[in-house]
């Protein structure tokens, strides 16, 4: 389930497929409406958690509960690659992903977050991708996790340039269905 931020932390962006999940439309996850899908427990951590991200505008991994279509809740990881621009790196926002994760019963039954390299999880066959972008940004994101494990740290900045093009293409998509009335 791909995700997109802008600058200011509000979600420009939501995939088909985390609407399918949650029951809910792209207009209610957008901003920070997201949040109403996370368990309520939960919700608190996410915010104090994601606020600080912002402000350190780093990469980031974040295991939360998120509530299915019905009713019930579900575990996921997520996390999310920064995008910087010109003029002098300026700070875009986020480009990530959310993937739904089996307990194993060793992690903490409370939602956690840290500001590491993302390496998102294999994906939930629940979850698909619905469009090549999507596809796309998914296998970005999962080589941008990768490089550093493979010594191929030349490659950041092309691969981080990539990302942001498909983070901008994926909230464009949005924000002209947007304009055009869709939601409405």
């Amino acid at each position: 389930m791909i995700f997109v931020t802008n600058a200011e932390g509000e979600v420009t962006y939501v995939s088909p497929e985390w609407c399918a999940f949650t029951g809910r439309d792209e207009a209610s996850g957008a901003g920070h409406g997201w949040l109403n899908s996370v368990h309520p427990e939960d919700r608190e951590i996410a915010i104090s958690f994601l606020s600080s991200v912002h402000a350190e505008q780093m990469e980031y991994t974040f295991r939360h509960r998120l509530r299915r279509a019905d009713g019930s809740y579900a575990w996921v990881v997520g996390g999310a690659i920064p995008s910087f621009g010109p003029p002098g790196r300026t700070f875009l926002g986020y480009l990530g992903s959310l993937t739904e994760i089996a307990s194993s019963g060793s992690e903490p039954f409370t939602a956690y977050g840290t500001l590491a390299r993302f390496v998102p999880p294999p994906g939930h066959p629940a979850t698909n991708p619905s469009s090549v972008l999507e596809l796309v940004a998914d296998h970005l994101l999962m080589a941008h996790g990768l490089i550093e494990q493979d010594h191929a740290r030349e490659m950041l900045p092309v691969l981080r340039q990539a990302l942001m093009t498909a983070g901008r293409l994926l909230a464009r998509n949005i924000s002209e269905a947007d304009q055009s009335g869709r939601f409405h």
